[in-house]
């Protein structure tokens, strides 16, 4: 799974760094979002590197092209350039499914009926579990196949979910660019994660590592709620046998309750910002004070 298609860049820059925007069209901007991608912008210019932009459109109930039409023209109205073409997920399905051919081979996945109401009920979890109401809750090692089971075909599997089989109790570690060092130990603080999902569509998980792999992504700047994304996405490199890149997560941005901003938080959208007379440069020096050396 070498080939990358059209035009888009396989190799990573002169300068040897590559950084990536991925933003989901789920919604409107908002200023969470901004200085996520101020930051990557800024660390991308900082090693004379480049940055691609990749739509996170594979949520095909709630993606919207208004919304890329939204985030495009907030990039342009902030000044954040980034190396065209676009990459758009929703046309990489088949390096998606390549991969997941490679992790069935290797006997790392397994298919999984269960739902999440399953799973958060025999944890007698009443949230999402440990890493926030958006995270996967930890699957139940009890509902894996039973060992011996063998591993169907992908083909003659439909319909289902496929689940990523997690080395329990080993201790994971990765420094970060801007948490510093962040350990977990599988099976504890995460269980086995979706990779594919029943209505055949990859997992965020999934696509990710793909994408930053095939695209030779050297950094991955996002938020710090994705710490315990990146190490069920190790443990997805290291099983497809790619080199892993460097990982910057950023502070969230809150709300004045303290709650982190999602994008129902339209009063501090870009698009109402910029209605209220906000400038970049505002913007821009705000988090330059806010975040300092870290940028």
């Amino acid at each position: 799974m070498t080939v990358v298609s059209g035009s888009l860049p396989s190799a990573a820059p002169a300068t040897g760094y590559r950084g990536r925007l991925a933003p989901s069209p789920t919604g409107y901007l908002h200023l969470g979002h901004l200085r996520t991608f101020w930051i990557a912008a800024q660390r991308a210019k900082r090693h004379q590197g480049e940055l691609l932009l990749r739509c996170d459109d594979l949520d095909r109930a709630r993606c919207r092209e208004s919304y890329i039409t939204g985030f495009l023209d907030d990039l342009a109205w902030l000044q954040i350039e980034w190396t065209p073409p676009m990459i758009r997920q929703s046309e990489r399905i088949p390096l998606y499914w390549a991969a997941l051919e490679r992790l069935h081979a290797g006997g790392y996945i397994f298919p999984c009926q269960r739902s999440r109401r399953d799973v958060l009920a025999a944890l007698g979890a009443p949230h999402e579990g440990p890493g926030g109401d958006d995270d996967e809750p930890v699957y139940p090692v009890s509902f894996r196949p039973a060992p011996g089971a063998g591993t169907p075909a992908l083909e003659n599997v439909s319909g289902q979910n496929w689940r990523f089989r997690v080395p329990d109790g080993e201790p994971l570690t990765f420094h970060d660019g801007g948490q510093g060092t962040q350990t977990a130990i599988a099976g504890r603080d995460f269980g086995d994660f979706l990779v594919w999902r029943k209505d055949g569509l990859p997992s965020y998980q999934l696509a990710s590592v793909v994408d930053d792999a095939l695209l030779a992504i050297t950094e991955v700047v996002r938020g710090a709620d994705l710490v315990r994304s990146t190490f069920r996405q190790l443990l997805l490199f290291r099983a497809l046998r790619w080199n892993a890149p460097a990982f910057f997560h950023c502070p969230l941005v809150r709300d004045e309750q303290g709650v982190r901003l999602a994008k129902r938080h339209d009063a501090l959208s870009i698009r109402a910002l910029r209605a209220a007379g906000t400038t970049p440069e505002k913007l821009f020096t705000s988090f330059a004070q806010e975040v300092g050396s870290q940028s």
